[in-house]
Parts: C-alpha cells; sequence; structure tokens
C-alpha cells in the first residue's frame, strides 16, 4: 500500500507516480493497422488516450512446407505463424496486455477483414480482450472519428472468402505441381488464376502466328477549293483538303473491298477522268464525356499506358499514397464517390474554371459484384493540387497522383464540344468522303487532356466544283491482333471475370516470375517455351482449371460467400471432388515429356535425351541421376567465339531467377559474360567499339557499347 500523505518525502513520491503512469497506459486504446506507415498517418489524426500498432501485414497463413488443408473435416485449415512474423506478434501480445480495448482497423477489403480475424485469434481477443473493429475507405481526421463513433464486428463472410480463395489455391498449387514436376520437370508450379492469364498470352501468339494476312488498298484524293478561295495565293493549304474513296456505283467499299493493285489502278483511272462536286454537307456537335473515376484495374491500365509502369509499382505507389492520407482505398471496382466528395469537387471547378465547366454525374458500376459500399479511387481532398504536395511526395508518387487528382476532376466536368463536319464529293459513279472536327469547347480536357485530331475544313457549298489535285492510292495489309501489355492483359481478365482488384497485379507478377511469359522488346508479353508446355498439358488434361469460364464462375462463388449466399466449404467441395478424380487418372495416362535423340554424352557414352526444365528444352544424359552431363540446345548458341579465352563460343543462359544472359560456355574456366547479346561481326566475333574497344550489344532498335561509361550507340541496320 501507498501512503498518501502529504508530509511523505520526495523519494517516496516516486511509486505514486509510476501507478498513476500504469494506470493512464492501462487506459489507452491499442489501434492495430497492417503497415507502419499507416499507423503513422492515423497517429496524427488521433486525440490522447490512443495508440496505434502494425501488423506488419498477415500474421498466420497455411504451412509452406505441408497442406495444411484437412481435407476429411471439412477442408479446415491449419494455420501457422510464418516465422518472419513470430517477433512481432509477441511484440502485439504485449501491447494488447497495457490495454483495456483493441481497436482493429484493417483494410476495408477480403485481406483486410481476414487479417484482423488472424489477430483476434491469435491475441485471444474474443476471450481475454475486449475489441471493436471499424473500418474507412481514406485515412482522414473525419473519416477516422466517424469510424471510431460506430465500430462494428468482424464480417465472416469476406473472411471465409479469403480462407476459400486461400484454401482454392493451396489445393491446386499443392497437388497439380507435383503433377507437372513429374510429368514435365521439378521446380515447375500450377496457379488456379494464373494459369488462366497464362493460356490468354499462348492462344494470342497462336493466334499471331496462323494468322495470314490479306491484301487491300486504299484511295485518297487531294481536292482544292476553287470558288471563293480562302487565301489569293494559289495552292494555299488552307484550300486544300483530302477525302477517302467509300463509295462505287451506290454501294459502300467493305474494309477489304479494293483486293489488289490492278482493281485500285483500274479505280485511279477512271476517277481521273470525272469531275468532282459537293454531294453533301452535314454538320454537327459531337460531345466527347469524361472518362469515369479510376477503379483499380483502369488505375493498373492508364499507369502502363501513360508511364510503362508495371502493376505491382502502380499498386505499390498507389498504397503509399493512400496510407499517407493523399487518395482513398486503392483496391476498389466501384465507382462510387461520396456526397461530400461531390460537393468539395463542385465548389473546386466553380472557384478555379467557372460554372460553365462544372456538372454533376454520379456513375453505375457495371460489374454486379462490385462493392458499392466503396468508393472510387480519388483525392481525398479536392482541393489539393499537385503542385501543392510537391514537396511531400516523391516524384513517381506525385505522377500517379496528378493522374488520379485530375481523372477525378474530370469527371465532374462538361463534356468537351467538337464541330463535326462530313462531306461527301461525287466524282462520277464514285463517292469520296472528307471529315473534319474542330474543338469548340475544352470542358473537361482543360483539366484530364487527351489525344485528339482538328482538321478543319474550308467552307463548301452542295454542289460547289472541287479541283483534283492528285490521287494517292496506298497498299495495306491485315494486322494480326496485338500482344498483350500489362494495361491490356489486365482488361482482359477484368472483361472475363478473372481476378479482383486484389489479384490483378500478383497475377501478372507470378506469370513472369515463373518463366511462363515474358516481355520482348516492346515490353509485350509472349510465352516461353516452358509457358507453352505447362499450358498444352493443362489444357488437354485439366481442361476446367484454364477454361475461362469455369474460372469466372468460381469467382462469382467467391463473391457470393463474401454476401453471405453460399456456404465456403461447400463451393469448395464442389471443386475438390472432380479434380482429385481426375489427378489420380492423369497421373496413370500421362507420360514423362522426353524426347529420344541420337546425340551420345560425352561423359559416359550413353544416349542424350531432350529434356524439359523450367526455362526450356536442353539436352541431358538418359544416365541421370548417374551422370549429370546436360548441354544447351543449338539454338541457344550464337556462333560468337569468346573474346576472353577464344576457345569456346558464347551461348544464352539464364539467373536462377530466369533473367537471360551471353557467357561463355567454357565456364567455369572462362567467365565472360554480358547482360545483353552481343553483336557478331564477319569474322563470328563480338563486335567491338569504336571508342573504348569493350564489347558491342543489342538494345532494343540499337546497338550500344556494354561499357556503361561509354556513350557509343548506333542504329541497328535493317
Amino acid at each position: 500500500h501507498l501512503c498518501p500523505c502529504p508530509l511523505m518525502s520526495k523519494a517516496g513520491s516516486e511509486p505514486i507516480k509510476w501507478l498513476l503512469l500504469a494506470r493512464q497506459i492501462q487506459s489507452m486504446k491499442l489501434i492495430i493497422v497492417e503497415s507502419p506507415t499507416k499507423a503513422r498517418t492515423i497517429s496524427r489524426f488521433l486525440e490522447p488516450g490512443y495508440r496505434v500498432v502494425s501488423s506488419l501485414g498477415h500474421i498466420r497463413d497455411l504451412p509452406k512446407a505441408e497442406f495444411g488443408v484437412d481435407i476429411e473435416h471439412n477442408f479446415q485449415p491449419k494455420y501457422v505463424i510464418p516465422a518472419k512474423a513470430r517477433k512481432n506478434v509477441n511484440t502485439l501480445r504485449k501491447e494488447v496486455k497495457k490495454t483495456n480495448l483493441v481497436i482493429l482497423a484493417t483494410d476495408p477489403d477480403r485481406e483486410g477483414e481476414a487479417i484482423a480475424y488472424h489477430l483476434v485469434q491469435v491475441l485471444n481477443l474474443n476471450k481475454d480482450k475486449k475489441y471493436q473493429r471499424i473500418v474507412f475507405h481514406e485515412i482522414t481526421k473525419p473519416a477516422i472519428e466517424k469510424a471510431l463513433k460506430s465500430p462494428g464486428d468482424i464480417d465472416m463472410n469476406l473472411v471465409n472468402a479469403q480462407q476459400a480463395r486461400r484454401i482454392l489455391d493451396r489445393i491446386v498449387g499443392y497437388k497439380l505441381s507435383p503433377f507437372l514436376w513429374k510429368k514435365v520437370s521439378r521446380g515447375l508450379s500450377a496457379g488456379r488464376v494464373q494459369s488462366v492469364a497464362v493460356r490468354l498470352v499462348v492462344e494470342r501468339e497462336r493466334e499471331i502466328q496462323n494468322f495470314v494476312p490479306q491484301e487491300y488498298w486504299t484511295i485518297e484524293a487531294l481536292l482544292e477549293k476553287t470558288k471563293h478561295p480562302q487565301q489569293t495565293l494559289p495552292g494555299s493549304s488552307l484550300n486544300r483538303f483530302k477525302a477517302i474513296l467509300v463509295k462505287k456505283n451506290g454501294k459502300a467499299i467493305p474494309k477489304l473491298g479494293i483486293k489488289s493493285k490492278e482493281e485500285a489502278e483500274k479505280d485511279v483511272k477512271n476517277l481521273e477522268k470525272v469531275e468532282y462536286q459537293v454531294e453533301k454537307i452535314e454538320k454537327k456537335e459531337v460531345k466527347k464525356n469524361p472518362p469515369p473515376p479510376f477503379i483499380t484495374s483502369t488505375l493498373q491500365q492508364v499507369a502502363w499506358q501513360k508511364f510503362h509502369w508495371p502493376a505491382r509499382m502502380t499498386m505499390r505507389l498507389a498504397q503509399q499514397l493512400y496510407e499517407n492520407g493523399k487518395i482513398t482505398y486503392h483496391r476498389s471496382d466501384s465507382l462510387n464517390i461520396s456526397d461530400l466528395a461531390l460537393k468539395k469537387a463542385r465548389e473546386f471547378i466553380i472557384k478555379n474554371y467557372g460554372e460553365g465547366y462544372y456538372q454533376l454525374r454520379k456513375y453505375k458500376t457495371k460489374s454486379k459484384t462490385a462493392q458499392e459500399a466503396h468508393e472510387a479511387i480519388r483525392p481525398t481532398y479536392p482541393d489539393n493540387k499537385p503542385e501543392m504536395l510537391s514537396s511531400k511526395l516523391d516524384k513517381n508518387q506525385l505522377k500517379l497522383y496528378d493522374l488520379i487528382w485530375r481523372r477525378f476532376i474530370a469527371c465532374q466536368m462538361k463534356p468537351a464540344i467538337f464541330d463535326a463536319t462530313t462531306i461527301d464529293i461525287k466524282a462520277g459513279n464514285y463517292t469520296l468522303r472528307a471529315s473534319g472536327q474542330v474543338l469548340r469547347f475544352e470542358g473537361f480536357l482543360r483539366v484530364y487532356p487527351l489525344k485528339y485530331e482538328e482538321n478543319q475544313l474550308p467552307p463548301l457549298e452542295v454542289n460547289e466544283p472541287l479541283r483534283l489535285i492528285k490521287l494517292i492510292s496506298s497498299q495495306h495489309f491485315t494486322q494480326p491482333p496485338s500482344r498483350y501489355t500489362e494495361a491490356t492483359l489486365i482488361k482482359e481478365l477484368e472483361k472475363n471475370g478473372i481476378g479482383r482488384p486484389s489479384t490483378y497485379a500478383p497475377i501478372i507478377s507470378i506469370i513472369q516470375e515463373r518463366n511462363y511469359v515474358e516481355k520482348n522488346d516492346k515490353k509485350r508479353f509472349q510465352p516461353t517455351e516452358i509457358g507453352k508446355t505447362v499450358n498444352d498439358i493443362l489444357v488437354k488434361h485439366f481442361p476446367e482449371i484454364v477454361d475461362i469460364g469455369f474460372t469466372a464462375k468460381m469467382e462469382k462463388e467467391l463473391d457470393e460467400i463474401a454476401q453471405g449466399k453460399r456456404e465456403w466449404t461447400d463451393m469448395v467441395k464442389s471443386f475438390y471432388q472432380p479434380f482429385e478424380k481426375n489427378l489420380k487418372k492423369k497421373y496413370e495416362l500421362v507420360k514423362k515429356n522426353v524426347e529420344k535423340t541420337e546425340k551420345i554424352c560425352p561423359k559416359c557414352g550413353s544416349a542424350l535425351l531432350l529434356r524439359m526444365g523450367k526455362y526450356g528444352k536442353f539436352y541431358a544424359c538418359s544416365q541421370f541421376p548417374k551422370c549429370k552431363y546436360t548441354e544447351p540446345l543449338e539454338k541457344n548458341s550464337l556462333k560468337i567465339k569468346c573474346p576472353k579465352c577464344g576457345k569456346g563460343e558464347i551461348v544464352e543462359k539464364r539467373t536462377k531467377k530466369g533473367k537471360i544472359f551471353y557467357a561463355c560456355d567454357q565456364f567455369p574456366k572462362c567467365d565472360f559474360a554480358l547482360w545483353d547479346k552481343p553483336c557478331k561481326n564477319s569474322k563470328n566475333e563480338i563486335e567491338k567499339c569504336p571508342k573504348c574497344g569493350s564489347p558491342l550489344v543489342e538494345k532494343g532498335k540499337k546497338i550500344k557499347c556494354s561499357n556503361k561509361n561509354c556513350d557509343f550507340e548506333k542504329n541497328m541496320a535493317k
């Protein structure tokens, strides 16, 4: 017992101070979030009496070394605390002991809800401590205060949806990957959603390979106004314009209508003999509306188009902006905008651009599964212009914030208005058409510029004669479909209902890390040899795993679990039973992917086999593991003498992470290596830089010096 007597000595009062301090600490409320940055931001908005700490992401997961799902007991997961999370979990347990109330403030989605649930389980909050769950979609003072006033419970529907996805992915990965090891090569893995993405890339590549181009021609006329020309100078560009041939004998000419040079020349000869006259003029006002505010998929797509940022980089920057309180939650498929944000946008637009630029717009989300409680991705404070944050954000953060800010402000502005003119010109039995447009009112383009062409036609009248300056016939060929970029692949996944806002970036990253697809010089996806092999095996033997419709159906069922319309165990069971039955059958039927060759092992004299590895085909001794001799395919040899040892040849190799490099085949005796493909001369030697003597290498469409301190470069010969 402590004596309350005021006459107590100064030294004796110390225990009272510590007791008061202990009581003060005990009365503090503990808020747990995922990241330290988010914790620091939230701390700035709180009154005294709160302490904010971070879980550093997930604190429990399925074990790495075992399956971790009890099939016999209704797919119950076996969760463990990963080694990297144990130290922080112990810290959290100590923090919990110091408080009377724990507030879980993890992100407002399935992953965030699952983290909150696991925190409850690991920290025994359901038994030892009182806890609350709060949700907010932006990290601002009003949003945090509102959430604290109206705490709720953990949404077990969201937790179950996340758990079902995790277990489904574990079933496919854990059960199907060993099948690929046995039938193709060790180290391979299969993913439930990633395999569908690989299939899209493989099938697009085969479309391109099988594409047969078709020839077609277009005919264009350069015409001149002669009646009341706009300038006295003859041949003024203001009086000249182009018109394209669109009709013949009153019938529209389709895109492939003129199929050969002979047909085009015949039409040109006929058009040279006739007179040209304005037949019809049509003028109209064309409005171009602003695009809607960003959701996760469109943000990733536009960031790729404008900055060539991978989806993972965009999401990392968006998370930084969110956790610093600059934008709303960055994982969203909803176009909803709060009334307060709409009001603030209105005030900003009228103040800065005038009332004539403002137009209220409320967007409806097309996706039936979108969470309308979420908002579109927008700035937390619309009046925070990007230039006002230039000292608080780094270069890339500012670029992304600027993009999000402009897109949001633009979506509440009036459309751009163009004056469009279409003129039909009669030339004997032919009709040509000229089109022009001029911007009359910039509207949202003032804030969110988009590419458009202005083409002003001279003032013309119906029946006005025109002078033909020249005719231009041009040859064209139909083009194959384009290879996917990050933007177009995400768009295709979204269109087909594959993946969700939190999964697009991981899907894109994983299929590259596994070396199933790679980017070419134009940053477009191409399947690797191993990617094609794995895809073909899955398509043939496990068609449902890589079926777009089936995978989209599973995504829909996960959404139904999140909405409380379906039991997660029933959904997993309906997938597992036919999958497991088919897997057992395929183990017996499918043979190892190995080809016999006539080549002999130089080490033991046995036959060499053509095997498939993680990075493509290679030769290996048939006596493996007794003999471990391997050699690359001839196609990987560049037939270039090694400049260092003079004995070996340069071959294409890969690092453990799959990155290509070029090295001497005499390694480890010779350690010559280059990251870029070397250029060779007529003597099959590496071409040397004329400035410093270092090897020259191919970099895109240029030839550059491999020496980083040398600036020599030249265009590649066509």
